[in-house]
């Protein structure tokens, strides 16, 4: 149960990924700056990370000692993730929703399995079997064939 309750998260993190990404690209198109929808997305992304921590958070505030973590932790998710989103609204009025969302997870799907093999960023270590390089060239394969006329 666990399992599945997990499954079906991943799923809706992709579909909310998907529908966040849709909005701001087409607030970007309105006002015709997109780097000012990446900025309202990264302020508005902090005060309802905010809300969530004050209303989820298990153990409450607490005092943290920044010093545990390098100081480089606290900033380069946020580069990434700026210039990832901004790339992402950037080509969705270009490309289409489906095209740069599918096209995005071929490259998450192919950074994944490097990052998982080596256990890059701190997470678990996962080999690259048969099997899973199976299902990866299948993505790929229908990631492709989505994408063509």
């Amino acid at each position: 149960m666990r399992y599945f309750l997990l499954t079906v998260m991943a799923l809706s993190g992709g579909v909310f990924l998907a529908v966040q990404a849709g909005f701001n690209s087409y607030l970007g198109s309105i006002i015709k700056q997109p780097m000012v929808a990446v900025i309202a997305t990264s302020l508005s992304s902090v005060v309802f990370g905010i809300i969530f921590f004050l209303l989820l958070g298990k153990s409450g505030i607490r005092s943290i000692n920044p010093e545990l973590a390098p100081w480089y932790l606290w900033f380069v998710g946020g580069l990434f993730s700026v210039i990832g989103i901004s790339i992402y609204f950037y080509t969705i009025p270009k490309l289409g929703i489906s095209k740069m969302i599918g096209l995005g997870l071929c490259g998450q799907l192919a950074f994944s399995l490097i990052a998982g093999k080596y256990g890059w960023l701190n997470v678990p270590v996962e080999p690259i079997t048969t099997k899973r390089l199976i299902g990866a060239i299948a993505m790929f394969i229908g990631i492709l064939l989505i994408n063509t006329k």
